[in-house]
């Protein structure tokens, strides 16, 4: 088990390192080193007893990750297209899918089974992607992020459905499957109430001792316990790792377990990965090539096809459609353990297996390629006029900015100097590299864009010739001065403001062509703001009495920020830190058509800083009613936060 572990870890060292080089998507990296050094490729790592052991490990903890992102709420607010556009997704990709395997003279239980699981797309790589992307909130993005949610569901459904078809027994399979499922009521009812009960404690406990490792190790005991339990139970695994997720999902300090855990996570998802490429006989590509090519062309072409003819069918646009379609056409991860399984069960003939994964895995491999490139794709099936370039679609809303601000760094003080442009009406476009905030900021913002500020195309994507401004709130030295450099060089006459932590490299960003450096955190991204609106020609006046009250209003305008991947959302007394945090209203929410006075939101200890309806900002009184589409920007401490969108979203307590 040591020697395969150590094998695997180094192997996929040196591939991740080679694919983030490469910009591929790091899941790719770990299916390739499982086909590379799997026993039908180098055999570094042969069959053995451990081997499946290792594959459930990643099942469970990839299961875990997927509870971690299930809430409530979030599900209440999104049940038309959860449950709406999510069941019919699986039924009419399943059927046809259970079909044409029934027509290879596959058994009629394991074609029902494997075309439900080929229904399923991969979480992991479609969520991933959305979010790079910054499409996360887009309308095509809500489709595929509600829809992977109702696949997750049926996933662990599959996941507990084999044991019950598979059962040596002469009893027939539904019996065992309503046992089965009357087991997993059973189960998550008793851990629904000790989640009420018990784990606040353990958390509040947890909080005082100040102590991420607390978190991690936790979190890890929550996981196999869970697991542990239904494994007593003859469950799946993977059904208590989901659990265990969702449980933390619901608890306030879930985004600080989340950040503390998150390398570990992706380590053990990456063994998952590994594990099932596996499975992949590489020898079937040279054999069946021609075979697999079609098969995945295939797999691709119906699911893609199906999704866009009922989201166009719901009412959604061309657009919006096929780019639904394109991000849900591939194959999931849960059909490789359900293949697993299946082969364990001998429901399979021998070689189908093979190719059903070698299929899956061309289908996950092309998804990234296909998501970078659906927005020329999509124009080109409605027969539009193609964009030049795919960065033009990031800043689509920046093209007829003329005079604007461009923001690189959108962390504390990019976001306190966006609240000032915002108040005096100046326009702006910020940029920043963390997947994270940018998704926590385009909730509520139309203007935040992920990217790298570094490279020059984006740069000149983004109106760098003709802004009035460059503000540059990056936390990294070497990277502002280069943003600086390179700024300067495109646009000499561009003002540049740059943050620092202190002035040790004053000098060297003068030189580089900054006109301002400020040196910082909260007295210091006011001045960053003072500074902004004097070089954009405010009169000094103004500027100051706008400082002035911010003062006097305790620096409440400041108040909160979108926290990132690496935000730690505790301080160093344990207590919560203050965010903000934007919650979009769709069709089903709570809150529509309800005032802001009945929603009493204020009593959660939360302060709702604006509402946002179609890019503009409204007057805020106790008769304001909220409608589908409104963005709710709110600043608090993580519970209130939760306990504030589950009350917009799912009118929850």
């Amino acid at each position: 088990m040591f020697a395969n572990l150590l094998i695997i870890l180094a192997s996929s060292l040196l591939v991740i390192a080679l694919f983030r080089r490469l910009s591929l998507p790091p899941v790719l990296g770990y299916l390739c080193v499982g086909l590379l050094i799997g026993p039908a490729a180098l055999n570094w790592v042969g069959d053995n007893e451990d081997l499946p052991h290792l594959a459930e490990l990643g099942v469970v903890f990839l299961l875990f990750t997927l509870g971690l992102e299930f809430s409530l709420p979030r599900m209440l607010a999104l049940r038309s297209v959860v449950f709406g556009l999510g069941s019919l997704q699986v039924l009419a990709c399943g059927a046809p899918l259970a079909a044409l395997l029934y027509g290879f003279d596959l058994p009629l239980v394991a074609a029902l089974l494997l075309g439900a699981g080929l229904a399923l797309s991969s979480t992991a790589i479609v969520t991933k992607e959305l979010s790079s992307l910054g499409e996360v909130f887009s309308s095509h993005g809500q489709n595929a992020i509600g829809v992977l949610l109702l696949q997750d569901l049926v996933a662990v459904l599959l996941l507990t459905l084999v044991p019950a078809l598979t059962s040596d027994s002469d009893t027939a399979w539904y019996p065992l499957l309503g046992l089965t499922l009357g087991k997993a009521v059973l189960l998550f009812a008793g851990l629904f109430l000790a989640s009420r009960w018990l784990l606040p404690r353990l958390f509040h406990e947890v909080a005082q001792a100040r102590s991420s490792e607390l978190f991690v190790l936790l979190a890890l005991v929550l996981v196999l316990l869970t697991a542990w339990l239904t494994h007593l139970l003859g469950l799946s695994m993977a059904l208590g790792a989901f659990l265990a997720g969702m449980l933390l999902g619901e608890s306030h300090y879930r985004h600080q377990i989340e950040a503390d855990i998150r390398p570990f996570r992706d380590i053990l998802l990456g063994l998952f990965f590994v594990s099932v490429g596996m499975l992949i006989d590489i020898q079937l590509f040279a054999s069946h090539g021609v075979l697999i090519a079609g098969l995945t062309l295939l797999l691709m072409l119906v699911k893609g096809t199906v999704v866009a003819l009922l989201v166009k069918l719901r009412g959604g646009d061309n657009s919006s459609a096929w780019r639904t379609g394109l991000a849900l056409a591939q194959g999931g991860e849960f059909c490789f353990a359900l293949v697993a399984q299946a082969q364990q069960a001998e429901l399979l003939p021998e070689g189908a297996g093979g190719l059903l994964l070698a299929a899956t895995f061309c289908s996950m491999a092309l998804t990234p390629m296909l998501l970078r490139a659906a927005p020329k794709m999509a124009v080109r099936l409605n027969q539009r006029t193609p964009q030049e370039s795919p960065l033009a679609d990031i800043p689509a809303a920046g093209l007829e900015l003329q005079g604007h601000v461009l923001i690189c760094g959108y962390g504390r003080v990019g976001q306190s100097i966006a609240r000032f442009l915002r108040r005096e009406q100046i326009d702006f476009i910020a940029l920043d590299d963390d997947p994270i905030r940018v998704q926590e900021a385009t909730a509520g913002e139309a203007n935040v864009h992920y990217g790298d500020s570094r490279r020059p195309e984006l740069l000149q994507a983004v109106g760098l010739s003709r802004a009035r401004l460059l503000v540059v709130a990056v936390d990294n030295a070497e990277a502002t001065l280069s943003i600086v450099k390179l700024a300067h060089q495109l646009n000499p006459q561009l003002a540049i403001l740059v943050r620092t932590r202190d002035d040790s490299h004053l000098l060297a960003l003068q030189e580089a062509g900054a006109t301002e450096v400020v040196p910082e955190v909260l007295e210091s991204s006011l001045m960053l703001a003072a500074h902004a609106l004097t070089l954009l020609g405010l009169p000094e006046q103004q500027v100051q009495e706008h400082i002035d009250v911010v003062r006097r209003g305790r620096y409440r305008l400041l108040h909160g920020y979108y926290h990132g991947a690496q935000a730690n959302l505790l301080d160093k007394q344990g207590q919560q830190r203050l965010l903000m945090h934007a919650v979009n209203l769709s069709e089903s929410a709570y809150a529509c058509g309800r005032p802001l006075s009945e929603l009493a939101l204020e009593q959660l200890g939360v302060e709702v800083q604006a509402v946002r309806r179609n890019g503009e900002e409204l007057a805020l009184t106790a008769s304001t009613r909220l409608h589908e589409g409104d963005a709710v920007v709110l600043s608090g401490p993580l519970d209130a936060l939760e306990s504030c969108e589950a009350r917009l979203l799912g009118g929850l307590s």
